[in-house]
């Protein structure tokens, strides 16, 4: 916006000096109207997250249980998903290999990075991590880009290895490149 506005200032200044010294010809060049409203470009998304958006490749790189994409697609995640006694176990010891401060268990989500309906381990902590709940974008985001992908692949426009790929490496840029749904 201040640069839209120097862009203006400048033309007007500019426009006024050029008025005031210059002799009239018999043609002039047209000029902005300086009444007119300044184009504004809409705002580019970020780059990159907030560092609390992705977790730490490290600690959890992401696992894949599966890559058929038959199974993945007509199978339910309830019978696959760990019991809620193995994910509070877990995600109090990742809270502290994170450095989190922030203890209590009610403000994670214990997530799959690559999500089971997209073939992710269901067990395994490298798939496994305390993702900040009360965060944006954040656990309701990256759950919709879960649903996008999980569609595309089933949907036969993207392969499931592509899926797992793009959300275990960045999930973030897949909910920028889908519009950025709530």
């Amino acid at each position: 916006m201040r640069r839209v506005l120097l862009a203006f200032l400048v033309s007007c200044c500019a426009c006024s000096a050029t008025q005031a010294t210059s002799q009239p010809t018999a043609s002039p060049e047209p000029t902005a109207s300086p009444t007119a409203a300044p184009v504004i470009e809409p705002a580019q998304p970020p780059e990159r997250p907030p560092a609390f958006v992705l977790p730490n490749a490290r600690l959890t790189p992401g696992a894949v249980a599966t890559t058929d994409t038959s199974l993945v697609c007509h199978r339910s995640t309830a019978t696959i998903r760990p019991p809620v006694s193995y994910t509070q176990a877990l995600t109090r010891a990742q809270i502290a290999q994170y450095g989190y401060t922030d203890r209590f268990l009610s403000d994670y989500e214990e997530d799959h990075l690559i999500a089971l309906e997209l073939g992710g381990a269901p067990r395994d902590p490298r798939n496994l991590w305390p993702e900040p709940r009360y965060t944006f974008p954040g656990a309701a985001q990256k759950d919709t880009v879960e649903n996008y992908l999980h569609r595309a692949v089933c949907y036969g426009t993207m392969p499931l290895t592509t899926a797992q790929h793009d959300i275990a490496t960045d999930w973030f840029a897949v909910w920028v490149r889908i519009g950025r749904p709530s």
